[in-house]
């Protein structure tokens, strides 16, 4: 029994450490540099889709948001999920269509109070999964609204308010970055 004991223990050492959550690399995800590359920049790619949804709204661009929304849609349905087991893949493939169906809405309609009412739901998704896949070279603040709660992800650390960009442009404060 006590041989049992003892690898048992070691095991439980050794996988206890190694199961610490991490952000994961593309390389990391796919095995091969030209693959990693890929992967890299289709995140990349849906950093600033994203993004330019965010900074249209700061600027009240209603048709220049709708353009950045099919953007994010397109790159949304080209992401694989790599290394995920299977109860995760399931959560990645509910919160990507819930993604897509916000940014649907947004590239939908040109209302640009519609538009932000779905950005704050998208920016909640959006963090979710960047938390766990962000770009290798890039740095990412979750900013928040103290006024109203309202959410979004910019890559810089100024507060530029997409919700209220007359009233209240610099009216937001970082909670979280990445």
């Amino acid at each position: 029994m006590k041989p049992y004991l003892i690898v048992l223990l070691g095991a439980t050492l050794w996988f206890g450490n190694s199961a610490k959550a991490q952000v994961l690399t593309s390389l990391q995800e796919v095995g091969t540099p030209e693959l990693a590359q890929k992967r890299e920049a289709l995140k990349e790619s849906l950093i600033a889709s994203y993004l330019g949804i965010k900074n249209s709204l700061v600027k009240s661009d209603s048709l220049s948001a709708v353009k950045f929304a099919n953007e994010l849609i397109t790159g949304l349905n080209q992401f694989k999920f790599k290394k995920l087991s299977l109860e995760k893949m399931n959560e990645a493939t509910t919160t990507r269509q819930e993604m897509i169906g916000l940014a649907q809405a947004i590239a939908s309609t040109k209302s640009i109070n519609k538009q932000r009412s779905d950005m704050d739901k998208l920016s909640v998704k959006m963090w979710s999964v960047i938390e766990r896949f962000k770009p290798e070279k890039m740095s990412l603040y979750k900013q928040v609204c103290p006024m109203t709660g309202t959410s979004w992800i910019s890559d810089d650390k100024a507060i530029q308010n997409p919700y209220y960009p007359k009233n209240m442009l610099t009216c937001g404060e970082v909670k979280a970055s990445i």
